[in-house]
């Protein structure tokens, strides 16, 4: 008969041999990636781009379930409560960073219940004004702005999202007394700034493409690090001075449920990383005016904490109710 130590020692090789067999074997079945947008919108179709690829690489599908709710809610909680074995992963976003501030309470915890994987991908914010608007620049838009206090109207959707934060740091930097005016969804939104009800918006640029090249509205400014590629005339504001070096660009990323082992975790890194060189898929998401940008797992979770710390600040300053 074996000895109670002689046991154990038997025991914790075969739990560590059984780990090590599962982590060597993945991916052993699909991967799911739970999207916390609805279908058709650039997180949703950043995610089927790169998961394609993905899935060509391990060599098992990859499935997309979109799962929208307030604050991604319903998609993070089904990752944070999921088997970590590296076959159910979320697409994380800024998103995920400011729903930390802007609730009361998550069945989650944004920093520690989720094991960060890669950045996917940065997509710029924009400043339009209608076609017809006087304001030809971001310049004359904030002269008119100091000359005029509280007349200008800033256009965002909903309370609480990336787009109306980054209207209100926006505001705050260049000390705007202006008013935000929060829309319920984009085409409201674009309908209330055709329409003259507001003098400028503040939206991500992929979906006002068609409405710049269209002359329904005009680009002033994005908010990103750099001037896009496509636009190359379109200032960022970091370059105003009035702006102090502001720079907001929404993101997307991979993350897997906590204690998912760290060979899965890196492996996926890895793979990831292969998939946004592709010269196609960059080509790819470029044309949804997102630009490809793989991270390592560290890096990752080091910009979810800045972006919780940013946001939750910005809400608080505002005096945003938490939801």
């Amino acid at each position: 008969m074996l000895k109670r130590r002689e046991m154990m020692t038997w025991m914790l090789a075969a739990g560590v041999g059984t780990a090590v067999q599962a982590q060597s074997n993945y991916p052993s079945k699909p991967i799911r990636i739970m999207v916390p947008f609805g279908a058709g919108g650039i997180a949703d179709l950043t995610a089927r781009a790169v998961g394609e690829r993905l899935a060509v690489r391990l060599g098992q599908s990859v499935v997309i379930e979109n799962r929208p709710s307030a604050g991604g809610i319903v998609a993070g909680e089904a990752v944070a409560k999921a088997e970590p074995d590296g076959h159910t992963l979320l697409l994380m976003s800024n998103g995920t960073a400011v729903s930390a501030g802007l609730f009361k309470s998550l069945p989650f915890n944004p920093r520690t219940d989720f094991a960060p994987i890669s950045l996917l991908g940065l997509f710029d914010m924009a400043v339009v004004v209608p076609e017809n608007s006087p304001h030809k620049s971001m310049v004359e838009l904030m002269a008119y702005a100091k000359s005029n206090p509280g007349k200008l109207n800033i256009g965002t959707i909903n309370i609480g999202s990336t787009q109306n934060l980054a209207a209100e740091l926006m505001r705050s930097q260049a000390n705007m007394d202006a008013q935000i005016v929060p829309f319920n969804g984009t085409p409201a939104l674009l309908n209330a700034l055709r329409g003259g009800q507001i003098d400028l918006a503040v939206e991500i640029l992929g979906p006002l493409k068609p409405q710049i090249s269209a002359k329904a509205v005009r680009l002033l400014a994005v908010m990103g690090e750099q001037r896009p590629a496509d636009l190359p005339d379109t200032p960022t504001l970091k370059e105003l001075p009035q702006m102090g070096g502001l720079v907001v660009s929404s993101w997307n990323a991979l993350a897997a449920p906590a204690k998912t082992p760290k060979p899965i975790i890196d492996r996926l890194a890895s793979e990831v990383s292969q998939v946004l060189a592709d010269p196609e898929l960059i080509k790819r998401l470029a044309g949804l005016q997102v630009m490809a940008k793989s991270s390592s797992p560290a890096q990752l979770g080091q910009l979810l904490d800045r972006d919780i710390v940013r946001w939750s600040e910005v809400i608080k300053k505002a005096g945003i109710p938490l939801q």
